[in-house]
């Protein structure tokens, strides 16, 4: 599976790119102010994208959106339970001092598991609340494969976890969200985070200090 990562100040938060090698069918997840270096990704690797799927609706993790949808013509994705905040997009950025434009009304919210199929390829979608009321994680492997990589946002990063002082966020939930979702998958699960580089399950069941 093609993944391609960007990540561009002042949050430093990473988009995907993903893609299937054979079809050259894939998805967006989280395009924020890295967008024009995700949508020159899809370009060079020649990819069609089916979805733009968001894992969340803190404003780093949306403010892409418009321009990511105007550009692919894909659907936009959202857990029901965030769509509040998506909507109060251009508040969230007064509370950091940013001028924020708002973006396009989301076009489905996650009814179950999925799949959403992208080529050879499928994402399933998993609520895991705590960092926001509507954070998801999203596990992708290929048809028929029981093996999964997981794009969690701000639920779980290397060494540490997602801050649960924002509007919607609870400590106690994130914490069971990444034991009861998370930690679940087998311990070589790859994880690639909203912020930071990637890690696996495993080694955030040994080493992580917010959850040994």
């Amino acid at each position: 599976m093609i993944i391609e990562t960007r990540a561009v100040e002042p949050f430093l938060k990473n988009g995907y790119v993903l893609g299937c090698e054979a079809t050259r069918e894939g998805v967006v997840i989280d395009p924020g102010d890295e967008v024009d270096l995700l949508l020159r990704a899809v370009e060079d690797h020649g990819l069609t994208i089916r979805y733009i799927l968001l894992t969340h609706a803190h404003l780093d993790h949306v403010t892409g959106v418009a321009d990511a949808k105007n550009a692919l013509g894909a659907p936009v994705g959202l857990h029901r339970a965030d769509n509040l905040l998506y909507e109060q997009v251009v508040q969230q950025g007064l509370m950091f001092g940013l001028r924020v434009q708002p973006q396009p009304a989301v076009d489905f919210f996650y009814d179950g598991q999925g799949p959403w199929e992208f080529g050879r390829h499928e994402a399933w979608v998993y609520h895991t609340p705590g960092h926001s009321p509507g954070g998801v994680c999203v596990a992708v492997g290929r048809k028929g494969n029981a093996d999964r990589t997981l794009f969690v946002g701000d639920t779980l990063f290397a060494g540490s976890i997602g801050r649960t002082d924002l509007p919607g966020g609870d400590h106690a939930t994130l914490l069971a969200s990444i034991r009861n979702v998370l930690f679940q998958y087998p311990d070589p699960t790859v994880v690639h985070s909203g912020h930071g580089p990637a890690t696996t399950i495993g080694r955030e069941k040994r080493t992580n200090p917010f959850l040994i």
